[in-house]
Formats: C-alpha cells, structure tokens, sequence
C-alpha cells in the first residue's frame, strides 16, 4: 500500500473518477475525516451512501455514486482547496460559496467537519477543505 501525502484529495479524486467514468461504486482506504466526507456528501445528495468495510486487512471506505434519471452523475466536479503544502483557513465571514449557492463548501472546524452554510450559521471558522458543486 502506498503511502499518500495527501489522502483526502486522493478520497476526492477517486469519487470524481468514479462518477465520471459511470462506475456504481469505489472504494478507499478509510479514515475518520474521510467518513466524515462521505457523511456530509450524503447528507448534501452528492453520493446515495457510504459504509465502512472492516472484512479486509485494513479498514475500507465503500461509496456508492449518486446519478440522476438520465445517469448523469450528481456530482460536476470538485476542487480540493487546503492543501498540505497549502493551507487556506479562513473566519465564519470569510467562507466562500460555490457557484452561488449550488455547490457546497468542506471545511473543517472545532466542532469537526460542517458544509460552509453550516458553518457560517454557527459563527464557525476553520480550514476550507474542499469545494464540491
């Protein structure tokens, strides 16, 4: 297994390779921020659910990727914001909004991940992880 620098983008890539590519399902290896992730992208309708495999050797994320009627996938694109190399925290004032509102922003806050509406409602700010639209 290799070992990534970046395991939520790596998370990210591979829903957005999955969804465009038509596959019903993906997998990846698991962590409490990335099921954190797949928690808020189910409750936003970006994916139609998530469970944490434990049958393996090492613990797996399974998502299944949401499309709609047509089978075009759900999810347009995403765009990894707070990199490790980079980090953008930002105030509760200061979080951006996605296309207007249609998209959804990740960030992580003291009170652990919320989408930027969330955030902003609770007067949270924090490190922007991801935009998802």
């Amino acid at each position: 297994m290799a070992v990534l620098s970046d395991p939520i983008s790596d998370f990210l890539t591979r829903l957005k390779n999955a969804s465009s590519a038509g596959n019903e399902f993906f997998t990846a290896p698991h962590s409490k921020i990335k099921e954190e992730i797949a928690k808020i992208l189910e409750a936003e309708g970006y994916i139609w659910n998530y469970e944490v495999d434990t049958d393996s050797k090492f613990k797996e994320l399974k998502v299944k990727v949401k499309y709609s009627d047509n089978g075009t996938p759900v999810l347009t694109d995403l765009k990894r914001v707070s990199k490790p190399g980079i980090r953008r925290y930002v105030g509760a004032g200061e979080i951006p909004r996605v296309l207007n509102g249609l998209g959804i922003s990740i960030v992580s806050t003291s009170k652990g991940l919320k989408t930027g509406t969330h955030a902003r409602k609770e007067k949270l700010g924090g490190e922007v992880l991801a935009f998802v639209w």
